[in-house]
């Protein structure tokens, strides 16, 4: 029977090598000789993600003048600040999740976009009580934000004088051109949360993405940091020449890294603690699943132990079978 050299390859790809049939005791020849080890092992999947700062959302404008100012693309929008600039009058942003359909002012019915301008205007410091209804508490605390805005104190929001997003954002690219009409998409936004979007195989989803958990992401340059699950996708993409795919969400610290920069992520897998583990390259493979390692005891001979795999961690694998932790056992030399 022939033996081979078990090589594994990006990817995970095993190639085998012929590598002739070694005796059951012979000379270790010049062959460096690494410890079996008594250690823990993490298993790790490596995937090509994409940092950036979530999916993009577009800015409407619905007004009938024009646009008189515009904020740069990379710039940060809080609540209250100016989104737009319309006629020499600021549009500022307010957060929520629902945008405004009606005129709000004295004698609207109660509703949950009333609620939205009154949570808005309290956080920004106006007196004001927070329910569904329209008050003249309401109407007074609108007349001191329209005072502060530079606006007409009329006492009346409505649809095209504000933007509603649901918390800030960052503005991506601006679309609309000073003094062009200030309707359609004036600008897109997203989440300001560095963010690495990943497109991990439905194989490997259930083991591997988990909401919480950690991962490794390593960025252009080799800067390395740890990132935290926060999405996992609920519909696959299919490729025809691929294995479906979900969308991985994955929140990371602040970077200075260009948008859309490619970078590997590393989900962690499983833990198998207090294992013999030896590395990947000592493997010898004889077909039909089977492999071994190559034992040198103190005399230096040599003899062939059979071994069944377990996780494979790195450049580690965990073995089992006739070996002890301090066993010696022959690598190809480097």
């Amino acid at each position: 029977m022939r033996r081979r050299r078990l090589l594994l390859l990006a990817g995970g790809a095993a190639v085998l090598a012929a590598c002739g049939e070694p005796e059951a005791a012979t000379p270790t020849g010049q062959l460096p000789t690494v410890a079996v080890r008594r250690t823990d092992l993490t298993s790790t999947v490596e995937m090509a993600g994409t940092l950036g700062f979530g999916a993009g959302r577009e800015v409407l404008g619905g007004g009938s003048g024009r646009v008189t100012w515009l904020p740069a693309a990379g710039a940060v929008l809080r609540r209250g600040d100016r989104a737009y600039g319309v006629d020499g009058e600021r549009v500022p942003l307010l957060y929520g999740p629902t945008p405004f359909w009606r005129e709000l002012g004295s004698g609207t019915g109660n509703g949950y976009d009333v609620l939205e301008l009154e949570r808005n205007l309290k956080a920004l410091g106006y007196d004001v009580t927070v329910d569904r209804d329209f008050t003249g508490r309401t109407h007074r605390a609108v007349r001191a934000w329209q005072k502060d805005l530079g606006r007409p104190r009329t006492g009346v929001i409505g649809p095209d004088d504000v933007v509603m997003q649901p918390g800030p954002v960052r503005v991506t690219e601006v679309r609309a051109a000073l003094g062009g009409p200030a309707n359609g998409t004036l600008f897109t936004v997203s989440g300001t949360r560095r963010e690495v979007g990943v497109a991990l195989p439905v194989s490997d989803a259930p083991s591997l993405a988990r909401i919480g958990a950690k991962t490794r992401v390593t960025l252009p340059g080799g800067k390395r940091m740890t990132g935290t699950i926060t999405a996992v996708g609920k519909v696959a993409t299919a490729a025809k020449t691929q294995e479906a795919t979900v969308d991985v969400t994955i929140a990371l610290p602040e970077s200075d890294t260009f948008d859309g920069a490619p970078v590997t992520v590393a989900f962690i897998g499983g833990v198998r603690r207090d294992v013999l583990a030896v590395p990947i390259s000592a493997l010898l493979a004889s077909g039909n699943d089977r492999y071994a390692v190559e034992v040198v005891d103190s005399a230096g001979a040599v003899r062939s132990v059979p071994v069944a795999l377990g996780i494979f961690a790195g450049d580690d694998v965990e073995v089992t079978g006739r070996l002890e932790a301090g066993m010696k056992v022959r690598v190809p030399r480097v």
